[in-house]
Formats: structure tokens, C-alpha cells, sequence
């Protein structure tokens, strides 16, 4: 009788017991917030600082990213800091140059940041500091380095153009006026050819049909809301909000969630299929590793870099193209006087002697790259190159849209689309990745550079020699979401027409 009594009471004791538990696990987390709010001077009333906690600047500015950059460009020194986010921000390239090439090891990615991305990205290269990312980064400078993986990432985006792009298109001309979201079918572009050169598995996402993709609407959701938490004045917002399953960081669990299936499920058809032969990257990764937890990371970092970063810039291109005639008129010229009058698919030695195509590309870039800014966090106290004090554990930001628009930098034109400045007698004449540090700069420059824009340069000349791509709201300022890459709320919607001198179909 008295051990039954015992063991009826045990349920209450549970119950009490977790009541008492997330008591003071709830109490520690607020005490703990309002120890960061006294550290962070969140009740700061700078300008800047009440600008960005009232959210003033949308009265004047439609994204963040623009405010910022007048900031930076009213800064003596291209240089702010906003107290509430502990954060120094810069568009100088003198100060650019010092975090990523002259104090590198004072810069890494840091803590702050892995956490804020951990639960997307994990260990993933683009979140890892020390040996793991000189692994991860030696492994796939090796990898990405090869004339055959060039040669077959080459393949792969042409194969892509051929099977998939230009039927859609070519479907879409002959329709009377029909709307095609060009930022949609560029992420499609994009996320059929980073699966097929990373992992030699093909989603379809390109087919006439356009299918729903629930990876790539969960993937979204999770580096939108990964993004937001960036933003947060302080990060313990949101990690009281994933400590109690709550609103934003809900969603995001479940997000990942789905991300995490279609991961896992990569790497079984890997095992499945074998892999020891195969030319993709993920299986030479998984020829000299055997964690899977592990190999999802490395597969969700390889989608985010091919997938959002080149179907933003390929967005943007095609916008800036939509306001600039006289740009596209000169890509025609070019790719007429270097391809056959039936060709349609140009080679790869043919992409490469494309010079104004190539010019025309890095413009855009400079204008809107794909990653806005990029942040690392200070190991410890230290003076940036422009006099800047940056005390331990600040976050410090290098902000490429902004540098692409300061005139000490480009000149007084740095808000024009013109592609001359990237040419010298013709030919391209690149710059100082400091000063464009669209692919980042230093140690971690982007080992995928080359393939990247070759790849932005093939549907460029292919889908501009065929097609006609009139931007409905070419004219309007793009409003960019939040998110990990710049990404155009609502899309843009466009309308295909072929043009009249090449209606054959390749």
C-alpha cells in the first residue's frame, strides 16, 4: 500500500519538479538579458541608435541596406557604430583589407555568429572557425581547383540551359503577355544545378511544370528567419524565444526540420547509388568521412553557396539590364562577334574572350551583391586602420552595397550601371578585392569564384542573344527581404518575348 502511494505521487513530483525547472530556467535567461541590455547600452539615444530601435529610417529609405549606406557615406571615415547592436560597421577598404588579410586571426567568424546560424548551417564551412574550416576549405580548394571539376561544373550549366531554361522560357514567349517570376526561375536555375554538381542528383525544380519545391520554400523560411536574428537587439530575444518553442523561432525549428529531411536524404541516395566513381563534390567528400551529421552540413553550406548567391546575382543582372538598353545592345554585339549565327550555346573558350559580358557582370555585382555584408567578431581589443577603436567580442561588419556606392571608392558616378570601368583597351581589368569584397577577400575568398560568374556569364549570353526580358516594374527600387542573400520581396515579375532575329530553337 504505502509503495503505491509512493509511486502515485510521482507523477506530481515530475510535474513540480519541471514547474520549478523552467522557473529558473526563465529567470536566468531574463536575468541574463538584462545584464546584455546594461552591457549593450540598449536604451542608447544616439541618432543612429534611435533611428534603428523606432525604425525611423523607413520614412526616408525602403531597406535597411540603403540607410546604412548613408550613413557610411556621411561618415568622415566610411565608418558607424550602432551601440543597441554592438556593432561596428565599415565601408572602408583600408579597414576591409586589415580584418581580412592583415589581423585575419583577430577576425573570425566568432562565436556570436556560429550560434545565431548554428541551427541552419551547423558546422557547415561558412560557419566554423580554426581546423575545421582549414579542413573543410582544404578539401574543397582541392576539389574546386581541378581542371575536370571546372570542366564538369561547366557541363552541368550548360546542360541545364539546354534542357531545362530555354524550353521554359521558349514557353513562356508564345504565351499572350503571361507573367514569369525571373527571380523564381533563377533560384530554380540555380538549386537543379548546385544539386546536380554537388551531389549528382537532379530535384527537377526546372520543369515546365515548375513544381512546388517544399525543400526550397523551407530552406528560405530557415535563412530568412536565421537573418532575423541578426537583427535583434539583443540575441537573448531570440534564444528566450527557442527556449520556449515560440513565434519566429518556431517556425524556424520547423523549417529546419524539413531542411534536415531532404539533407539526410541526399546523403542515403549517395550511399545508395555509390560514390566512389562519381565527379560531384559530396562524394568526395564522403570518401574520406563518415559522419552524416557532418555531411549534412557540408550539403546545406554547398546549396546556399551555389543557390542563393548566384540566383541572386542573376536577378539582378537581368533588372539592371531591364533600365539599361545600351548595356544589352553591347553584350549582343559581343556575343554575335565571338558565336556562330545558329549557335546558341556558347563554349567555354567562348564565355572566356567575352569581355564587356564579363565587365557587365562584376557592375552588377558591385551594385548588388549577393551577400550585402559579412560580419566577423573582434578576438580582441584593437584599432582598425582608420583609427577606429573596436573593443573585444564587438561584432565588426564589412558592408559591400555600401562600398559599391561610395564615391572616394568608385568615383562620382559609383551610383551608375557602366560597365567600362571594369575595362582597360578592351579587355577586363579586375580590382582590388578589398574594395570589392563581393567574393570576400584575403584567406576566405571564395573558393567558387570563377566557376560562379562563368556560370552567370552562360545563361547571360544564351537567354540575352534569344530573348527579349521586359521587367514589369523595372523602374521601381527592388525591395530586398531579410535573409542570409539578397532577395527581392514579392520577385520580379517579367515578360518573354523572343527575339525576332533568333527565333530558331537550340
Amino acid at each position: 500500500m504505502e509503495l503505491s502511494e509512493n509511486l502515485s505521487s510521482l507523477p506530481s513530483l515530475q510535474a513540480s519538479f519541471c514547474s520549478i525547472f523552467c522557473f529558473f530556467a526563465v529567470s536566468f535567461s531574463i536575468l541574463s538579458f538584462f545584464l546584455v541590455l546594461v552591457r549593450q547600452k540598449f536604451w542608447c539615444n544616439c541618432e543612429i541608435c534611435r533611428g534603428y530601435l523606432t525604425s525611423s529610417w523607413l520614412m526616408e529609405f525602403v531597406n535597411l541596406c540603403d540607410w546604412y549606406t548613408h550613413l557610411l557615406q556621411k561618415s568622415p571615415t566610411n565608418t558607424i557604430h550602432i551601440h543597441v547592436l554592438g556593432n561596428t560597421i565599415t565601408a572602408n577598404p583600408d579597414n576591409v583589407e586589415y580584418m581580412l588579410k592583415t589581423r585575419f586571426d583577430n577576425y573570425p567568424k566568432g562565436k556570436p555568429f556560429s550560434t545565431i546560424l548554428g541551427d541552419l548551417l551547423g558546422q557547415g564551412i561558412f560557419n566554423v572557425d580554426g581546423d575545421s574550416w582549414v579542413f573543410q576549405r582544404k578539401m574543397a580548394s582541392l576539389e574546386l581547383g581541378s581542371v575536370s571539376i571546372r570542366s564538369f561544373s561547366f557541363e552541368v550549366v550548360m546542360a541545364e540551359i539546354k534542357h531545362r531554361l530555354l524550353p521554359l522560357l521558349s514557353s513562356y514567349s508564345e504565351k499572350d503577355g503571361d507573367l514569369l517570376d525571373l527571380q523564381d526561375v533563377f533560384r530554380r536555375f540555380t538549386f537543379d544545378n548546385i544539386c546536380k554538381f554537388s551531389f549528382g542528383l537532379d530535384p527537377g525544380c526546372l520543369e515546365l511544370a515548375l513544381p512546388i519545391s517544399q525543400f526550397a520554400e523551407s530552406f528560405d523560411l530557415a535563412t530568412k528567419l536565421s537573418a532575423e536574428r541578426a537583427m535583434a537587439a539583443s540575441p537573448f530575444i531570440w534564444k528566450i524565444k527557442r527556449l520556449l518553442n515560440l513565434g519566429s523561432e518556431k517556425r524556424l525549428k520547423e523549417a529546419i526540420k524539413k531542411v534536415n529531411v531532404l539533407a539526410k536524404e541526399v546523403i542515403m541516395q549517395k550511399r545508395k547509388l555509390g560514390f566512389s566513381n562519381n565527379q560531384d563534390l559530396l562524394s568526395r567528400f564522403m570518401a574520406c568521412m563518415k559522419d552524416d551529421n557532418y555531411l549534412r552540413d557540408i550539403v546545406i553550406s554547398f546549396i546556399l553557396a551555389g543557390r542563393d548567391t548566384m540566383g541572386s546575382a542573376l536577378t539582378s543582372f537581368f533588372w539592371l539590364l531591364a533600365t539599361h538598353p545600351e548595356v544589352e545592345s553591347k553584350i549582343r554585339d559581343e556575343t554575335d562577334s565571338i558565336m556562330h549565327p545558329n549557335q546558341h550555346l556558347p563554349s567555354f573558350e567562348q564565355i572566356r574572350e567575352m569581355h564587356y559580358l564579363h565587365a557587365a557582370v562584376y557592375e552588377s555585382l558591385r551594385l548588388y551583391p549577393p551577400v550585402q555584408f559579412d560580419s566577423k567578431f573582434a578576438r580582441q581589443d584593437d584599432v582598425l586602420h582608420d583609427g577606429t577603436f573596436v573593443m573585444k567580442g564587438t561584432r565588426v561588419t564589412y558592408h559591400p552595397y555600401a562600398m559599391g556606392r561610395i564615391e572616394a571608392i568608385w568615383g562620382p558616378d559609383c551610383m551608375e550601371f557602366k560597365p567600362q570601368r571594369w575595362l582597360e583597351k578592351g579587355s577586363f581589368s579586375p580590382q582590388s578585392p578589398f574594395k570589392f569584397p563581393v567574393f570576400q577577400a584575403g584567406i576566405r575568398m571564395c573558393l567558387g569564384k570563377e566557376m560562379a560568374v562563368v556560370a552567370v556569364k552562360s545563361v547571360a549570353a544564351v537567354v540575352v542573344r534569344l530573348f527579349d526580358i521586359h521587367v514589369v516594374h523595372a523602374n521601381a527600387a527592388p525591395r530586398f527581404d531579410s535573409g542570409l542573400t539578397a532577395t527581392v520581396r514579392g520577385g520580379v515579375p517579367v515578360v518573354v518575348r523572343k527575339r525576332r532575329a533568333t527565333c530558331h530553337h537550340c
